[in-house]
């Protein structure tokens, strides 16, 4: 890691200080553009008397500083008139104020790199700051531009001076040592280990197997009288433990001395439990908690699944819980988990009015107001009510949607559709009404295709078989990778070709492909489809599609045509066309020609079989 020493703010008017950051990407230092600070950071406070940086800090605090809240939350950030010196440049980069950094991270200010990293890439489109690439697979990629995101995979490192051609570990070393020879900076490991409390005041949870003795002190309950059980005459009337008011259960006798003695009455956090339940799952021995040889055999799970606040919470406790079982000789397991995939969340818009009583905002659901382009009123009123950012969903913020009116007006197929096709599935969906009504037409536009098909069409239609065979191979590709919104935009693809294309065998044969690639996401409409067709078993038993290999193989592809970075054309070429051949093409363009509006042109990146990039 580095990390420079602790920060200070600025003293006063046009005053140098230094504002150290932490990064765990000094090999990237040169594609950094700006630098963020928290709310809470020194510099934030200093500006504090500005009322607009005082604003902007109150809203940053109000949406939360929890790192789960932080990392959903739309990314916003306030531009000072601070600037920073890059060390190896001298260039100066603007300073934010930053809602997404924490104060208790680092120190509390990072370097942004948008280029490779999506949160800072995401920043930068936001407010329009330099995007470099640092980091390319090839250093003959090194001017690509991005294709709307950042690529934060390992490579080799570009224009970046005197780290060109290092790899990123070698560029990282390279940073540190330069920066502790010239005493700005230091390379340093941080581990933000905490101690876990795993007792909890509740009735609901594991009972800790332990005796409070007067004379013998903490002792364990005897193996022969576990499990301990909670009692089940308990009363949840007055706030408190309900284990600790029972007039007999907490009352024992000393395993060792036989005097009277008192339970404990915390129970274990349920983190605890669900931090080895995977072992019970792969085993379920009668006389033991797992079968080692059992959990050995079905061990590590492959995928692991779930929201960011798993990633922070429970998979560093489940991975601390296997390993500590490994070091007692327990198991032999160490990781329990080969993959991580962190989910995003389902987000909506929040509605919301002050109540002028006790000043504070009262939360109304979406069936409760009257959206519109304009703004949004309030049904049982008619009276404007305040539209809030888009952030997760929350019982508190009222921002949910009731999945049984959506599936009752939609059919939940296109419910599933709406949420697998809107975004990746490790981003956050923003849940939008037109977009399922969207989503609700097409599994209609699907059913009417689906009735098209005829088993005995004959004729055969190359282009339509090519790029049947072409879909499912892409399509099956895509599921194994998760990437279901990459599937579903496949699908979409498939489905306009079909519905293009004149009756044939091969319309036939690309029809009956579509309802096995709708069938995982749309499992009602594939299985109606499938019986009509003539079926008598489902499609949920029925094997993937086979391709042809030799179909799979493109003679055309497709060259997307930028100006300046941003995608003015499409034309289709020869696969494995010269650059001098795609160059002309683009600059061919009409299109293209409109956006250049007789500029001179500086430069032309050509990607072989992919794009043409014109710099004016």
């Amino acid at each position: 890691r580095a990390e420079p020493p602790p920060p200070t703010p600025p003293q006063g008017e046009g005053s140098l200080q230094r504002l150290p950051v932490y990064t765990t990407r000094p090999d990237t230092i040169f594609g950094a553009s700006f630098v963020a600070v928290a709310a809470d950071h020194p510099i934030a406070q200093s500006l504090a008397g500005d009322p607009e940086v005082a604003a902007f800090i109150e809203a940053c605090k109000r949406g939360g500083t929890k790192a789960a809240e932080v990392e959903t939350a739309e990314k916003l950030g306030y531009r000072t008139a601070i600037t920073a010196r890059h060390p190896f440049t001298g260039e100066p980069l603007p300073v934010f104020i930053a809602n997404f950094v924490l104060m208790e991270y680092g120190t509390g200010a990072v370097m942004g790199v948008p280029g490779h990293d999506q949160r800072d890439f995401e920043f930068a489109t936001k407010y329009g700051l330099p995007i470099a690439r640092v980091v390319a697979s090839d250093p003959a990629r090194a001017d690509e531009p991005f294709m709307g995101e950042a690529e934060a995979g390992d490579g080799v490192i570009v224009n970046s001076d005197f780290l060109d051609g290092m790899t990123v570990e070698e560029a990282k070393a390279a940073v540190i040592a330069r920066a502790e020879a010239g005493g700005w900076g230091e390379g340093r490991t941080v581990w933000r280990l905490r101690d876990w409390g795993v007792s909890r005041q509740r009735y609901w949870g594991t009972p800790i197997p332990f005796i409070h003795c007067d004379a013998c002190g903490v002792v364990p309950v005897p193996k022969d009288q576990l499990p301990v059980t909670l009692p089940e005459d308990v009363s949840f009337e007055i706030p408190g433990n309900p284990l600790e008011r029972h007039p007999t259960w907490k009352h024992v006798d000393c395993p060792k001395c036989g005097k009277a003695a008192r339970r404990e009455t915390d129970t274990l956090d349920t983190f605890v439990d669900s931090s080895w339940y995977f072992l019970r799952f792969a085993s379920q021995p009668a006389d033991r908690p797992f079968d080692p040889e059992e959990v050995a055999k079905w061990m590590p799970v492959q995928h692991y699944i779930g929201g960011i606040e798993h990633a922070i919470l429970h998979l560093l406790y489940a991975r601390f819980w296997t390993r500590a079982l490994a070091q007692i000789g327990q198991t032999e397991v160490k990781e329990p988990f080969a993959a991580l995939f962190t989910q995003g969340m389902v987000t909506h818009e929040t509605y919301s009015r002050i109540d002028p009583a006790r000043g504070v905002p009262v939360f109304f659901g979406p069936e409760e107001v009257d959206r519109t382009s304009e703004g949004a009123t309030l049904l049982a009123d008619s009276a404007p009510v305040d539209v809030g950012r888009v952030i997760k969903m929350s019982k508190s913020k009222k921002n949910v949607v009731d999945p049984d009116a959506i599936i009752a007006r939609h059919g939940a197929d296109a419910v599933r559709w709406f949420m697998l096709s809107d975004s990746p599935p490790e981003r956050d969906l923003p849940w939008s009404d037109a977009g399922i009504e969207g989503c609700a037409r097409f599994v209609q536009r699907l059913w009417r295709l689906f009735q098209a098909y005829d088993a005995s069409a004959e004729g055969e239609d190359k282009a339509l078989d090519r790029k049947t065979h072409q879909t499912i191979a892409a399509v099956a590709a895509d599921i194994e990778a998760l990437g279901f919104n990459k599937a579903v935009a496949r699908i979409y693809e498939l489905t306009g070709a079909t519905e293009k294309a004149a009756p044939s065998a091969s319309r036939s044969a690309a029809i009956r492909a579509l309802v096995h690639l709708a069938a995982p996401m749309m499992p009602h409409l594939a299985e109606e489809a499938w019986a009509a067709m003539g079926n008598t078993t489902l499609i949920a038993d029925a094997p993937w599609p086979e391709v042809d290999p030799a179909l799979l193989v493109d003679d055309e592809v497709t060259i997307a045509i930028q100006h300046m970075g941003k995608l003015r054309d499409t034309v289709t070429a020869p696969k494995g066309a010269s650059k001098e051949d795609l160059e002309a093409l683009a600059l061919a363009s009409a299109n293209l020609q409109r956006s250049i509006d007789g500029a001179a042109v500086r430069k032309v990146i050509v990607v072989p079989d992919r794009l043409v990039n014109i710099v004016t």
